[in-house]
């Protein structure tokens, strides 16, 4: 007998045993949220200084703005010069914004649709048809902005290095309607992948339509859990020298940083990108909230002090996913019914069940009080074409939640795998 059909066997004859402790976690009532990746209560909490870095005689930059008023479209001097070193940009390169990076990317798409990019020869919207990559299982809120302009989303598939790039530039190269690919290239949502150098690189130089614009939504920069953090190329630097400076949008923010709600978002981009979004931006808005900023640039002082607060960062949200995978671990291993992500930073780990048990998985666990993100919502259109992946987000509940949480749905993996077996053996 294979090692398949042994584990199969070992699950069948556990089915009672699975069933009751799935009923007793029902009769304990529990609630635990599992669907968004927040940060927790003691994570916000290591920014609380913040709100008192700028006071009634302390309002005004080096330079003497005063940060109450009007103006500074692209942000105040010191926080260009601290962001467009933590984005690998020049200061004359970035715009520092509001509080959220997918507002940016929103707008960025936006501006496309109803004037275009540089070097576009019609805007977005006027062509009859628009497409766009995405390296899947991804971040829903990325598919979402696509399916609310009527973008046609392509699937892409990701791999521990990133994208399939065979695939990328084969798709790029036979059509010219493909005019954007979201990338997050750090600790990959959900999967954890880090672009490897040749992934970049291939990004960079391939062949594909003068105003293709990949969306760098670099959103985990510095969120590493171990320690070392994992090498990244720099994509704008990587364009440049492949003759496309324009290709690239690099996104990031201090959301998951500072304050979730509060922070400040960051677009990075070529001179002639930068300046063209700033003239189009001159329409929408004055200018972002510069008191803001000022705290966020006296909170931190320089790149070194944004790293010294993202370890202890990483001090809490470590132990939270090492409880993740000692479950899975525990339950699961050997029992060939799921495969998981080790992520060495970032807010999630990557689950995959047997093909076609995942909304199930995720429907049981929710009968049973752990609630997770929707099968399905790491794929354009919400639909993930195995039924297999589910995104564990273990940053908002305590360890102790998580371990329960966890318990719970590794259950509900080996109950419905059993289903699943037994259905197709019949």
């Amino acid at each position: 007998m294979d090692v398949m059909a042994r584990g199969s066997r070992n699950l069948l004859d556990r089915r009672s045993e699975l069933m009751a402790r799935y009923r007793a976690f029902q009769a304990r009532g529990i609630v635990i949220d599992m669907t968004r990746g927040k940060p927790g209560p003691e994570q916000l909490d290591l920014s609380l200084d913040m709100l008192t870095c700028v006071d009634e005689d302390s309002y005004r930059t080096s330079g003497g703005v005063d940060c109450r008023n009007y103006g500074g479209l692209d942000g105040i001097p010191e926080s260009k010069k601290l962001f467009a070193e933590y984005l690998g940009v020049e200061p004359e390169e970035i715009i520092v914004g509001g509080n959220s990076s997918l507002n940016m990317m929103y707008d960025a798409v936006m501006r496309a649709m109803v004037h275009g990019v540089v070097g576009s020869p019609v805007p977005w919207g006027k062509l009859p048809r628009v497409r766009w990559l995405c390296p899947s299982p991804g971040y829903d809120r990325h598919f979402s902005v696509c399916e609310h302009f009527g973008i046609e989303m392509i699937p892409v598939e990701m791999g521990p290095d990133g994208p399939d790039m065979a695939q990328v530039e084969r798709l790029v190269a036979e059509d010219e309607a493909i005019k954007g690919m979201w990338c997050v290239p750090k600790y990959s949502n959900p999967t954890g992948a880090v672009y490897s150098p040749e992934v970049v690189e291939r990004l960079a130089t391939m062949s594909a339509a003068a105003d293709l614009r990949i969306f760098w939504d670099n959103a985990y920069a510095m969120h590493h859990l171990d320690g070392a953090a994992a090498p990244l190329e720099n994509i704008l630097t990587a364009c440049k020298a492949a003759g496309h400076p324009h290709r690239v949008f690099v996104f990031g923010s201090t959301s998951k940083i500072s304050f979730a709600g509060s922070g400040v978002a960051l677009m990075g981009g070529s001179v002639e990108n930068i300046e063209l979004t700033k003239s189009q931006m001159s329409y929408q808005t004055i200018g972002p909230d510069k008191l803001n900023q000022l705290r966020h640039v006296r909170f931190f002082g320089d790149l070194a002090g944004i790293e010294a607060h993202m370890a202890k960062h990483a001090a809490i949200l470590k132990p939270k996913f090492d409880a993740v995978l000692d479950v899975l671990d525990r339950e699961l291993a050997g029992k060939n019914v799921a495969t998981w992500s080790r992520p060495s930073g970032g807010y999630f780990i990557s689950l995959d069940t047997l093909d076609g048990c995942a909304r199930d998985v995720v429907a049981m666990s929710a009968e049973a009080g752990v609630r997770l993100t929707p099968a399905g919502a790491t794929f354009p259109y919400k639909k993930d074409p195995r039924d297999r992946n589910i995104r564990i987000a273990p940053s908002l509940p305590s360890i102790e939640e998580i371990q329960a949480a966890m318990e719970v749905v590794a259950v509900c993996i080996q109950l419905v795998s059993i289903d699943r077996i037994s259905m197709d053996a019949q």
